[in-house]
């Protein structure tokens, strides 16, 4: 699979890249993916950031494929690599439904990266807490304050889009704190904004009437 790989092919786009993770979900090629999976720590970054980025689109194609390696990406948010870092962290937003238990234990780690992450990680990070959240309640307790926290105190223009990421996990039980807490950050938004949070506003309506 190594030579697939866009450096390996001496390519600077990831088409190559996304053309062998479609290649590998229609093949449900388990070996293949194996080798990528190990590929993570090679020794040249060009490889591991290619790996990743085959991995995370795969998990966005047939996420069960890739389920069973949620230690490994966890392992990648330790890297100094960033690329590797917000690579992993959105493989894990794809597979958190399925591996929910085995992220929750290493919950630590997924707060530590999402604390000192890129733009990517943090916006993926988001995904991994809400779904969490959603795949089990016994998790709400500790990871909800987390994205409520989040809402309270990221960049205006997050506001709308994280929380539509965060909107998954939305329960009769939590749905008044995250309208109050997007209430309160409503009025320092745009206009277009504005509108993506009204919408969810009107989401959680029709949720809490069903």
């Amino acid at each position: 699979m190594i030579k697939k790989l866009a450096c390996s092919l001496g390519r600077n786009d990831e088409e190559p890249n996304i053309e062998l993770a479609n290649e590998l979900a229609n093949a449900k090629n388990k070996k293949g993916i194996k080798e990528l999976v190990d590929g993570l720590n090679n020794a040249k970054e060009q490889i591991a950031n290619d790996c990743i980025k085959v991995l995370y689109e795969v998990a966005e194609i047939a996420p069960e494929l890739v389920s069973e390696y949620a230690i490994n990406f966890i392992q990648s948010l330790k890297s100094k690599n960033n690329r590797l870092v917000w690579g992993a962290m959105t493989a894990l937003s794809k597979i958190v439904l399925l591996k929910p238990d085995e992220i929750f234990k290493n919950l630590d780690v997924i707060v530590n990266a999402y604390e000192k992450g890129s733009v990517i990680t943090i916006d993926n990070s988001i995904s991994v807490f809400a779904g969490l959240v959603k795949a089990n309640k016994k998790y709400e307790a500790k990871v909800f304050p987390i994205i409520i926290g989040h809402l309270e105190k990221c960049r205006p223009k997050e506001v709308a889009q994280h929380a539509e990421r965060a909107f998954i996990c939305i329960n009769e039980s939590n749905s008044q704190r995250y309208k109050e807490t997007l209430l309160k950050r409503r009025e320092s938004l745009t206009e277009a904004q504005k509108k993506r949070v009204d919408k969810i506003m009107k989401s959680i309506c029709a949720f809490k009437s069903k």
